[in-house]
């Protein structure tokens, strides 16, 4: 976020004498600007000019030499009868009669650093004559600041805060991305000056002899014939080369302070110069030494193997869409790259201590190019925030002219007469706005005289009114002016947010939420009821989430779609099913302590096909055309909505009411039923052998009556529970969700008649073996059951018991179900009953084998 210290922007706009960094925020929200912090002066308290009046050096035992001062600090500050103050000091770059900087009692320097009076020594040191570090003006700490050596000439008991800028107070703001402008000073006094109407002077405005053509210096190339996103990577470069500059030398002491108020660390008189210009007018610019470049410079995009170690000390590895500045493209040489363009610059033309010649270079880049090779290589420069919300292109021969006129005045050095400017921009658009379209759009009557004012106020040449419309030319530090909706923004905007009346739009009739949308929230309504708790888990996975579910290596579950830009690069793919972020959720409860836990999710996952066309590579700035519209969708991966499970631990609680229950695989089950009954969609289950993350011998297949898979449920697997650090026996089921409501009739439920006669009961336990799963016995109930002599009259079939045990014989299990039995038009006979559970023992014998447990 930009930092605005109140002085710096004094240069540009005229501010009233007292003005805080609250007032400024205030003025700044109103035309959209928001306060992000306030950041205090960085000395509070009594900081002022004192004269050496005494200097006594003391040789110490430990072999270091102090000196005990007298220092006249004013008759408001010296000691009581107006002695000068006693101070101990161990710098030695001082005289007496030289005037310093000191810090009193009561004073707090940077750090925080609080001083006060203290014995050392064997003297009471009564304040502290500081040195540039210690006040936050820079890295020297060799010696205390003597101020005639800065041609600073004030009398004693002078305030030092005012004097050195130490009192200022710096706003931090917030910048929407679609303006740029306001990354800068320039662009913040002119918001300023629009929300208080105080004078406003533009100092980027080009000179008719730096908008005149500029040939005959280092020669330059854009080469970018083929751009990738509509528009030419670079459409301007300006090249300047100044000879003799004392490059490494410290940058003056008011240069160093405004940096480091805007949050940068002074370097090097050249580093630092380029950055204050970047500051304040806007333009990022790029210092080259240039004994290290061999013309002719070349712009253009990276070649497949390039590199470049950037001014970061990283080497990187370099993408077609990477657009570089180069010299000795023609093979004198190996082409080198000097930088990624926009971003950082490379270390082989580094400014180093020997460097006096340099190359100073500023462009204007394509926003989009710029954007995407910063997160490409996820180098979020200054330079970067800069170019890729839109720089103004008419900037570059003002900010060189600015840079080369400050390494000049500061570290010496002559200018070549000639530059190269080689200018490819083209003229800003020129919109028609109707001027009753900011009334219309906005709801306030704004007259056409407003509306003219507020164009001509923020910079735009508004042309004769005709037919109701005008045509208006917007400034070229705007290029988020586009739409004629744009200048409505502006006029909305200038004109106040507070003169927009509150009128509440009336709500057009709707036909409420789909099918599919009322399904899903009854299933999560219905699984919290139940117990679980719903949560929301990132749909990013790594490879050893993958490998904590056994997954084999042929499993389809681990073709994924990786991401080009990942939030981390260890997280770089979609995940394929939802257990695998929903089970490290519960990792993490359980963690940290949380060790009963029933949690589920309702979210997309990512199936890419095997045989998936690739995703075309549309351009930027054009609508892509039908064909293009059509690849796009057929390369997009299917992504159904699932809905997961988890359940570890106890899910009923021990207590004076019993031992309790923990989970296992019936409930996983059960869940996965209820979300099935929600839908309104019966379920077959089967059991599955094999089906990682699930234990081999206690899963559930889930299908469709046509054998549709819908899902698995079941205990987790051994192994994956213990990599994992679940509960022992943890479980969890995954249905999808899409196939479910896709076999939903998706009519309303009808309600049945309820019978007058009385039910009847029937209990029969049946004995098979014991491989026999019970949901197949159980089928073979209902339909044995509803083939009886007596019709269907079954209205309800339940499993309430299984035996394993000495009374039947061994590789066998009693399974007894209760059959409640009920006819719509009479009561049912014990004929019929019994007849009903014949018929039931018959189809279980014919289907495994069954007999009726005695």
């Amino acid at each position: 976020m930009p930092r605005v210290p109140l002085t710096w922007l004094a240069d540009h706009v005229d501010v009233p004498a007292g003005l805080t960094a609250e007032q400024l925020a205030a003025d700044l929200v109103r035309v959209g600007l928001e306060e992000e912090a306030v950041h205090p002066a960085a000395v509070s308290g009594p900081l002022v000019v004192g004269e050496v009046v005494e200097r006594t050096p003391e040789p110490q035992k430990n072999g270091k030499t102090i000196n005990w001062c007298r220092v006249d600090v004013g008759p408001e500050h010296n000691e009581p009868g107006g002695a000068p103050r006693g101070i101990v000091c161990g710098a030695h770059n001082f005289e007496v009669g030289d005037r310093v900087v000191v810090a009193l009692p009561g004073a707090v320097l940077p750090g925080p650093f609080a001083i006060a009076s203290r014995k050392t020594y064997g003297h009471v040191s009564d304040g502290m004559i500081c040195s540039a570090r210690e006040l936050g003006l820079g890295d020297d700490h060799d010696g205390i600041i003597v101020l005639s050596t800065l041609g600073i000439d004030v009398p004693v008991g002078t305030d030092a805060r005012a004097l050195l800028g130490l009192g200022d107070e710096v706003l931090e703001i917030n910048v929407t991305p679609d303006r740029g402008y306001c990354f800068s000073m320039r662009g913040v006094a002119r918001e300023y000056a629009l929300s208080t109407g105080a004078r406003f002077t533009d100092h980027a405005l080009p000179t008719p002899e730096q908008e005149a053509p500029a040939t005959g210096g280092v020669e330059v190339e854009i080469d970018d014939a083929a751009p990738i996103y509509g528009v030419p990577g670079a459409d301007r470069f300006v090249a300047q080369v100044v000879r003799g500059v004392r490059a490494q030398d410290p940058s003056p002491q008011w240069m160093q302070r405004r940096l480091t108020q805007a949050g940068m660390r002074p370097i090097g008189l050249a580093v630092d110069v380029t950055n204050y210009v970047m500051l304040d007018l806007g333009q990022p610019t790029h210092a080259y030494d240039l004994a290290k470049v061999t013309a002719p410079v070349v712009v253009r995009r990276a070649r497949a193997g390039e590199r470049l170690v950037t001014l970061d000390g990283v080497d990187r590895v370099l993408d077609p869409e990477d657009l570089l500045i180069t010299d000795s493209p023609d093979g004198a040489r190996a082409a080198r790259v000097l930088g990624l363009a926009g971003v950082m610059g490379g270390g082989d033309s580094e400014v180093g201590e020997s460097t006096t010649d340099l190359l100073i270079e500023a462009a204007h880049f394509d926003p989009v190019t710029i954007a995407r090779a910063a997160r490409r290589h996820r180098l979020s420069s200054e330079a970067a925030k800069r170019f890729e919300r839109g720089v103004d292109p008419r900037l570059p021969r003002v900010a060189v002219a600015k840079v080369v006129e400050l390494l000049v005045e500061h570290g010496g050095g002559v200018v070549d007469a000639v530059l190269t400017d080689v200018d490819r921009t083209t003229a800003p658009p020129t919109l028609v706005l109707p001027l009753d379209l900011p009334g219309r759009l906005v709801g306030v009557p704004y007259t056409a005289d407003e509306v003219r004012e507020t164009l001509d106020a923020i910079g735009c040449e508004v042309g004769d009114e005709r037919d109701g419309t005008v045509e208006v030319r917007v400034p070229s530090w705007r290029p988020d002016l586009v739409v004629p909706v744009d200048l409505v923004e502006e006029v909305a905007r200038l004109r106040g947010y507070d003169a927009i009346p509150s009128t509440l739009p009336v709500a057009p009739a709707g036909r409420g939420l789909t099918h599919g949308q009322r399904t899903r929230r009854s299933v999560a309504r219905s699984l919290a009821e139940a117990g679980f708790v719903e949560v929301l888990s990132y749909p990013f996975v790594a490879t050893e989430q993958l490998d904590a579910l056994g997954l084999p290596a042929d499993d389809e579950r681990r073709r994924t779609v990786r991401l080009v830009n990942p939030l981390t690069e260890s997280h770089a793919s979609l995940r394929t099913n939802l257990l695998v972020t929903l089970l490290d959720t519960a990792r993490r409860n359980v963690s940290r302590g949380q060790s009963d836990l029933a949690v589920f999710e309702i979210g997309l996952v990512t199936r890419p096909a095997a045989d998936a066309p690739a995703a075309p590579r549309l351009p930027g700035g054009v609508r892509p055309s039908d064909a293009d519209l059509a690849a796009l969708d057929a390369a997009v991966p299917a992504q159904p909505r699932r809905v997961a499970g988890v359940l570890a631990g106890a899910v009923e609680a021990a207590g004076w009411w019993g031992p309790g229950r923990r989970a296992d695989h019936t409930d996983a089950l059960a869940a996965a039923r209820r979300v099935a009954d929600v839908v309104g969609v019966d379920l077959v289950v089967t059991a599955d052998a094999e089906h990682l993350p699930w234990h081999p011998g206690r899963c559930a297949r889930l299908t469709l009556s046509d054998g549709t898979l819908v899902g698995h449920a079941g205990e987790l697997h051994p192994n994956v529970v213990a990599t994992l650090g679940l509960p022992a026996r943890a479980a969890a089921f995954e249905l999808d969700l899409d196939v479910l409501l896709a076999a939903a009739s998706g009519e309303p439920l009808q309600a049945l008649p309820v019978s007058a006669f009385p039910v009847a009961k029937e209990d029969v336990a049946l004995v098979v073996p014991s491989q026999v799963p019970a949901a197949d016995v159980l089928d073979a109930v209902r339909v044995g059951a509803a083939a009886g002599p007596a019709g269907d009259v079954v209205e309800d079939v339940r499993l309430f018991d299984v035996y394993v045990g000495d009374q039947i014989p061994a590789g066998t299990t009693s399974l007894a179900f209760s059959l409640r039995l009920r006819a719509a038009d009479r009561t049912l006979t014990a004929q019929e009953t019994a007849g009903v559970r014949e018929a039931v023992v018959a189809e279980a014998q014919r289907r495994f084998g069954a007999t009726l447990r005695a």
